[in-house]
């Protein structure tokens, strides 16, 4: 066989691949669309029968620990801190760790907060580099600021679980600010679950776009920017259709570090947050699991779709491609990591379903996708396939994808409508329909890039520049 059959051998194999590839992702997202629908309507129905009231004076509702990391974070942390600290929750502490800023984060904190150093007996069951100070306001005794060797964003985590007294804390970026009862609403379905919950992850939307008067959202907006616009689709897609539908399965692998609510013990006993991925959160998830089972304990990890994180999503492609390709580059390595689990029966729903599903369709299943948009058309010129496959590829790359964004959009209208304007919802509609022309190649583009670079060994973390949109 010589080279030019080898290669309509390839094109052919590649062709059959991409055309499977986009009937069981299509296939799947469809499934997890219709759960997302009984989830959400489920969820809603309890929360009529369910207030918040009887959860914030009940005597059995847990205290709770914000653990906030921050590394050259001045232009947006004193806002971010003084929003949580009007966070409707009873029993209430903050801890924010300065993980050895260069830039005026901790002093900014020191002024605003009118802080004085004090000396804390501090006990790390965790270990992380070398703490500097802690700094406290008595008039504010709910908040704690530790200053710290820089050691990345797991270690400056782990820190605060080693200072964190209550039974369960709440990890949050430092560019987030929280609804005032997001933290109730994410702490009900651990209070009201009788099996032992150690993760509850909320929902995450953009805040670019929003009015923000005194640390909170007063007024929902959508983003000035395409880039921006386009992110809210996708977040919601993700958020209501992905994470919604794994809950309702018990599937749940991925939980936004950004705005989630862990059992303290549990984390330490699984080893706490770990330094070799770039996406802590997702591998102290798929650890927690892992841990579990090797240890024989019953478990369980919640999505709630109501408890609201609102947060600054990149505003360039530059920054944006610095945070897909983190991303993926850290799916890859969280699931390399934990490869064991891979349709092993004993991890169940997570074995058999959630890692084979993150590791063939939103992992290489994105590669394959990127190349199917070269591959397919040059297919086509050389007349290896006919024209029907390529009208199949484009209406199940292309049309399908933006009837299930459109569907995001809808149901985010049907049943929370946080963009109440007439206006910013058809434009949403529209950016659904777009998204999959120009913006959805380029994002595959990004998370191409991630899977070469956990391949190459790539181990760098690429910070995404917050430009205060909080402000």
């Amino acid at each position: 066989m010589d080279w030019r059959q080898w290669f309509y051998h390839i094109m052919n194999m590649f062709n059959v691949l991409i055309v499977a590839y986009f009937f069981l992702a299509n296939g799947i997202y469809t499934f997890l669309m219709i759960l997302s629908l009984v989830s959400v309507w489920l969820h809603n129905r309890r929360l009529t029968y369910q207030g918040l009231d009887e959860l914030r004076e009940s005597v059995v509702t847990p205290p709770a620990t914000i653990i906030m990391p921050a590394w050259n974070e001045q232009e947006i942390i004193v806002q971010s801190v003084s929003s949580i600290l009007k966070t409707d929750y009873p029993n209430l502490e903050v801890v924010v760790v300065d993980d050895g800023s260069t830039d005026e984060t901790l002093v900014r904190l020191v002024n605003a907060f009118r802080l004085v150093e004090m000396d804390l007996i501090y006990r790390p069951r965790l270990p992380t580099r070398p703490v500097r100070g802690f700094y406290m306001n008595p008039r504010i005794p709910n908040l704690l600021v530790i200053s710290k060797d820089n050691g990345g964003k797991p270690d400056a985590l782990n820190v605060g679980i080693n200072t964190c007294r209550t039974p369960y804390f709440c990890t949050l970026d430092s560019d987030c600010l929280l609804e005032r009862d997001a933290l109730l609403r994410l702490m009900q379905p651990i209070i009201r679950s009788p099996q032992n919950t150690v993760a509850s992850g909320g929902i995450v939307r953009i805040l670019n776009g929003c009015e923000v008067k005194d640390g909170q959202v007063v007024k929902v907006g959508l983003p000035p920017g395409r880039v921006e616009r386009f992110q809210v689709v996708e977040y919601l897609r993700s958020f209501l259709f992905g994470r919604t539908g794994w809950n309702l399965l018990g599937g749940t692998l991925i939980v936004s570090g950004a705005f989630a609510v862990f059992h303290r013990e549990t984390v330490i006993d699984a080893g706490g947050f770990k330094h070799d991925t770039v996406t802590e959160d997702m591998d102290l998830i798929v650890q927690i699991h892992h841990w579990a089972i090797h240890k024989r304990r019953k478990i369980k990890m919640n999505f709630t779709s109501d408890p609201v994180c609102w947060t600054e999503c990149p505003a360039s492609l530059a920054n944006l491609s610095k945070q897909r390709r983190r991303w993926q580059m850290g799916l890859f390595q969280t699931l390399w990591k934990y490869s064991e689990m891979l349709f092993n029966r004993k991890y169940g729903v997570i074995g058999m379903l959630s890692y084979p599903f993150q590791l063939y369709i939103e992992g290489f299943g994105a590669a394959v996708e990127f190349l199917g948009y070269f591959m397919v058309p040059m297919a086509l010129m050389l007349g290896i396939v006919p024209p029907t496959l390529f009208v199949l590829f484009v209406v199940l790359g292309l049309a399908y994808g933006s009837f299930l964004s459109v569907g995001a959009v809808l149901l985010e209208e049907l049943t929370y409508r946080r963009y109440p304007s007439f206006r910013d919802l058809s434009t949403l509609l529209g950016y659904a329909v777009i998204e999959n022309i120009g913006y959805r190649q380029v994002v595959l583009y990004y998370r191409f890039q991630g899977l070469v670079r956990f391949l190459t060994g790539f181990r760098s973390w690429e910070k995404v520049v917050h430009v205060g949109a909080t402000e």
